[in-house]
């Protein structure tokens, strides 16, 4: 199982809330957080910042998926959602604040640690993606740069674009910096 050792659970029945404590104590949970409602869903895992958060759809005072969009937003932690009827409009809402991962009430104790490490393997999947989005994100960025210098080095020094080019790689080698910030540079100096 994953490093997982902090949950909070949220349904408005004790005997649901009893039963999944249990089944978490065995699969290795030490920090097991109860609540009946949204309004304590969100409160609690702001309190002691759980990792996971599992919570029934139907739960009172904002509703699950309400509950899951706010915990999800603030604290970043994947959610599993409860249900006992699988309708299409929740899941379909579900799906679009983000939620991976739904049990059917009642559920089996073996389709739990699943549900869990698919959980945090698609949240982990996810933010290696918004990571690589930030990547290709600075790359474009570092290129526009480094073409608006291509074209006051073309202008000022009459040079070719790839001899422009050559150039910043040239300097970036010698001054053991980027092209990016060598690029800057250029616009700097020459007041573009």
């Amino acid at each position: 199982m994953t490093s997982v050792r902090s949950v909070l659970i949220c349904d408005y029945e004790q005997n649901v809330r009893t039963n999944l404590k249990n089944k978490l104590k065995a699969l290795g949970f030490e920090e097991i957080w109860e609540c009946s409602d949204g309004d304590s869903a969100v409160t609690m895992a702001g309190e002691r910042l759980p990792e996971i958060a599992i919570l029934d759809a139907a739960i009172p005072q904002k509703g699950g998926l309400s509950a899951a969009r706010e915990i999800m937003q603030i604290l970043k932690i994947p959610v599993i959602l409860l249900m006992s009827l699988c309708d299409p409009d929740t899941l379909r809402k579900a799906k679009k604040i983000g939620i991976t991962t739904i049990l059917s009430k009642p559920f089996r104790g073996q389709d739990l640690l699943p549900a869990i490490e698919m959980t945090f393997a698609h949240a982990e999947e996810v933010e290696l993606l918004k990571d690589h989005v930030e990547d290709l994100k600075k790359t474009v960025e570092s290129r526009k740069i480094i073409d608006n210098a291509k074209e006051v080095l073309q202008r000022s020094k009459g040079l070719s674009e790839f001899g422009a080019f050559r150039k910043i790689q040239k300097l970036a080698m010698e001054k053991q910096k980027s092209m990016r910030q060598i690029a800057e540079a250029i616009l700097i100096t020459e007041g573009a």
